[in-house]
């Protein structure tokens, strides 16, 4: 098994990446471009998963990357729950 070198690599952070596109795309139309608080508190969400999974992939241990995996994916919650 190969070593990923760079977190850009990592598909979650790849799908993350789309998400957060498609959030700002989103969070441009609608309702939520009248609430403007609603989406910025959805885009902080979905830059919070990409910021995660780098920042963790980053880190010395296993574990460590896993404590970040663990705060993506509540990010991704606070997304669901929100919309």
């Amino acid at each position: 098994m190969c070593k990923i070198e760079r977190f850009e690599d990592l598909m979650a952070w790849q799908k993350a990446r789309m998400l957060t596109k498609a959030i700002y795309e989103v969070t441009k139309r609608g309702r939520f471009a009248k609430d403007f608080g609603l989406a910025e508190q959805i885009q902080r969400a979905s830059v919070s998963i990409m910021s995660n999974i780098a920042e963790g992939h980053k880190r010395g241990s296993p574990g460590d990357f896993h404590r970040f995996l663990s705060m993506a994916k509540a990010s991704s919650f606070s997304i669901l729950h929100c919309v």
